[in-house]
């Protein structure tokens, strides 16, 4: 990989670039109630299916106030890469497609949440999504796959110098489901085999799943190269050991490209939160 896909982060790198965890996982079908913070409307169902973390996918989602972010360069050496100003489109925007993880942060459940959508102007964008800031604004469904025994809890992560969702649960567990977090500079879809690999699972489904990336690089040819994009799963598997993934990816401007990635191009910027589901046999 060449030093222009490569980016050097601020803090010490962690000698373990993969956290990964396995349990049972649990489909859940979640109504959305028009008024909630998109966080609240997300997470209550969560925590009464005693669910200590999930992924969820959100589309067709109608939502107004709506508050966002887009990746952007950094403002110091303390960052590889941060954050826009936010932004609050005036009338309904509707999700295409968000994906989100579900986790705590002093004990208070929250979602960390990439999409991409349309904006009352007509305008297609994406980014981060700012779901404590954000209300549902019609009744809404979305879709999630938790764990009752894996935990997700923000933490300060040296290496990065950010608060990320980093997943936790005591040794032993095992089960149809995953929960990984890949870390800077691995290649998603190498890091995506070895993850399979070592838990034995040859053919998988990739539920929800979201993170950055360095710049995209896609099958069909086309690329994106800004160095910081945040980015989330369309579909995604493992078929025989072999990984594959369609994503929607933002730029530095809000621009949604999306597309099949191509092996061993398309290194993590600052977190990849993963999560894995077996097929029945």
């Amino acid at each position: 990989m060449d030093a222009i896909r490569s980016l050097r982060q601020p803090g010490p790198a962690h000698p373990s670039r993969i956290d990964a965890f396995q349990d049972d996982i649990h489909p859940l079908r979640v109504t959305l109630q028009p008024g909630m913070s998109l966080n609240r409307a997300v997470t209550g169902p969560l925590v009464e299916a005693g669910f200590q973390c999930a992924t969820i996918v959100l589309k067709a989602t109608a939502l107004n106030p709506f508050r966002y972010v887009m990746p952007g360069p950094a403002d110091d050496e303390s960052h590889v890469a941060y954050f826009t100003a936010p932004r609050a489109p005036s009338g309904i925007t509707r999700i295409e497609q968000a994906n989100a993880t579900f986790g705590w942060a002093d004990g208070q459940p929250l979602i960390h949440c990439h999409g991409a959508w349309i904006e009352p102007d007509g305008s297609r964008r994406g980014g981060h999504i700012l779901p404590s800031e954000t209300i549902v604004a019609e009744p809404g469904e979305a879709v999630a796959w938790g764990f009752r025994s894996i935990r997700i809890d923000a933490a300060l992560d040296r290496e990065t110098n950010f608060t990320l969702l980093q997943p936790h649960t005591s040794p032993g567990g095992g089960g149809g489901g995953l929960v990984a977090r890949i870390k800077p500079n691995q290649d998603i879809l190498e890091a995506l085999e070895t993850i399979a690999r070592n838990h034995g699972f040859g053919n998988a489904i990739v539920r929800g799943s979201l993170g950055s990336l360095v710049g995209a690089r896609f099958s069909g040819g086309g690329q994106v190269d800004d160095h910081a994009t945040e980015v989330l799963v369309r579909t995604g598997s493992i078929s025989q050991g072999t990984a594959a993934l369609d994503m929607l990816v933002v730029d530095m401007r809000g621009q949604v490209h999306q597309g099949w990635l191509r092996r061993g191009e398309n290194p993590v910027c600052i977190t990849f939160d993963l999560v894995l589901e077996t097929p029945e046999p």
